[in-house]
């Protein structure tokens, strides 16, 4: 048990870290209504490593870094251009198109990588088990900034999310503000995909979201529950990979699958109930 502790306490610190600022932003992308911005985001994080990888550089790296922060600003410019406040096109169309591209250009430029397969796997599954202290305070750091940033300008994200006619009425840039977001976005989702892989990062983002959307209308009470939810999706996870040595990205997110289907489940047996009893 002791020794589970002092090899899980470095992944686990990291986790948390990952869902406090996942947890919220989240909410955001569930209130937009651009569920997969992440995963694209994610993808082309992805895509920014590999090529740097072909390029002689590796994962982790500063330059590796460097690419994949280009890529995700050039997605996060994409995205924020391609929102418009009416159109018979959905966003969503255009941001599941940049996945399905960043992905096919994945694979493409990994097949001239040496091991390129086995980076993309990497990219994917994460390697969070490998994760180390100084890492840990690094991205503690990092995200406690990009937190203040949206912590300052809560009012405006925030209205945005919820209701952009609004925004737009009151003569806000919301493309600039879409932009700012998005950019402040790409960065942590570029460093998660370096630690958590693309699956974690999606899972941390959507499932605690759901749950916390589906439970409350408070936003601080939300982002409590959604820490609630990765935190313990994430330590069944290790616990898990660790007792029985499976991969613990993968683990993570089955977990946090598995408590949001109860969550579904219990929440139409409880509406039945009150439907019988009305």
């Amino acid at each position: 048990m002791v020794e589970m502790l002092e090899f899980m306490a470095a992944p686990f610190a990291a986790c948390a870290v990952l869902v406090s600022i996942h947890a919220y932003l989240g909410l955001h992308v569930l209130l937009r209504g651009v569920i997969f911005v992440d995963l694209a985001l994610a993808q082309i994080a992805a895509l920014g490593t590999v090529t740097a990888l072909v390029m002689g550089h590796q994962p982790g790296s500063f330059a590796s870094i460097a690419f994949s922060l280009g890529a995700t600003a050039l997605g996060a410019a994409v995205f924020s251009i391609t929102r418009m406040r009416s159109s018979k096109v959905p966003q969503e169309a255009i941001i599941g198109l940049t996945f399905v591209i960043a992905s096919a250009a994945s694979i493409l430029v990994a097949d001239h990588a040496p091991e390129g397969a086995e980076q993309i796997k990497e990219l994917l599954a994460g390697s969070i088990l490998w994760v180390t202290w100084p890492m840990v305070m690094k991205i503690f750091m990092l995200y406690t900034a990009i937190g203040l940033f949206y912590y300052l300008f809560r009012g405006r994200f925030t209205l945005i999310s919820e209701d952009p006619d609004k925004a737009y009425s009151l003569g806000w840039n919301v493309r600039l503000w879409d932009f700012w977001f998005y950019v402040s976005f790409g960065v942590v989702i570029t460093i998660s995909v370096q630690v958590a892989g693309v699956l974690m990062v999606f899972s941390y983002l959507v499932a605690p979201a759901i749950i916390a959307l589906a439970v409350s209308s408070s936003w601080p009470s939300r982002i409590a529950i959604g820490c609630a939810v990765g935190l313990t999706g994430s330590t069944l996870g290790l616990i898990a990979s660790y007792r029985w040595d499976m991969p613990s990205g993968p683990a993570i997110v089955c977990f946090l699958g598995v408590i949001l289907a109860f969550f579904v489940v219990t929440q139409l047996l409880s509406k039945d109930m009150e439907s019988e009893e009305g």
